[in-house]
């Protein structure tokens, strides 16, 4: 079942990613050690610059966790893979953008995924539910992320309530980027991709690390680890022929050609 269940398919630099595990697209623990390994191997692959992670069906992107698996002994603290819950919420260096494309609703630990993401593209019908409220629990990651996404009191008000809120209102907070029709969803995903697939990939490894190893540091402090080079992906782009083309291209008048080295 969890073979079948994460569909994988490579389209020039850009890989996609379907979680399809009818009827809900819920995560259980082989399903989310496959998503880390996916994503891994994307994370690895130097000819892979862009994901899309979308889910079978309409109904659902997913669920999140697997209450079915949870009655059977599984536990929020169980060994989720490299990535943590979902294969990207805790898998380090991941400096590539990726998608999300939500073809339903994302629940719990499938919001939870949506928002370990770098853009999100919204089908018209989505909604949003954080519902851990209701079983007792926390919503662990979303209790980290939300209140730093969205205005603090209407993170609290979602969380403690496990209301639902739809495709426009999340619009309205900045929590997705965009909303389209259902059918246009994929190719719209794939436009964007296509985009980013093109684009400087060395600046976006960049620009991922900076906004992750910075968030909560006074500004200045921040600043400095990017103009003195002491991240990675910082020293390699401005070590980079890439840090050269972007000029040249300009002062010649002409589209750059990035060769990401």
């Amino acid at each position: 079942m969890t073979e079948n269940a994460i569909k994988v398919e490579r389209r020039g630099a850009v890989l996609e990613v379907t979680i399809d595990r009818p009827k809900a697209n819920a995560i259980d623990v082989a399903t989310s050690r496959k998503l880390g390994e996916v994503f891994a191997s994307f994370r690895d692959d130097p000819d892979l610059r862009v994901a899309i992670v979308t889910g079978g069906g309409d109904k659902f992107f997913s669920a999140g966790w697997d209450l079915k698996a949870a009655a059977d002994g599984e536990t929020p603290d169980s060994d989720y893979g490299v990535g943590g819950f979902g294969g990207l919420q805790e898998l380090p260096n991941l400096n590539k953008p990726v998608i999300a494309a939500l073809n339903g609703m994302a629940v719990g630990g499938g919001f939870e995924i949506a928002l370990s993401t770098d853009i999100i593209i919204a089908a018209e019908h989505v909604r949003f539910s954080l519902p851990e409220i209701k079983a007792g629990t926390v919503a662990d990651a979303a209790s980290i992320k939300l209140p730093r996404r969205i205005p603090y009191h209407v993170a609290m008000e979602f969380l403690f309530t496990g209301r639902w809120m739809d495709a426009e209102e999340a619009l309205k907070w900045g929590l997705v980027n965009e909303i389209v029709p259902a059918d246009r969803l994929m190719e719209r995903a794939r436009e964007v991709a296509d985009l980013l697939s093109n684009g400087p990939s060395l600046v976006f490894a960049a620009i991922k690390e900076v906004a992750r190893e910075t968030e909560g540091m006074p500004f200045h402090k921040a600043l400095s680890l990017v103009t003195n080079r002491k991240l990675p992906t910082v020293d390699t782009l401005y070590g980079s022929e890439d840090v050269k083309e972007g000029p040249l291209a300009f002062a010649e008048k002409r589209e750059p050609v990035w060769k990401g080295r």
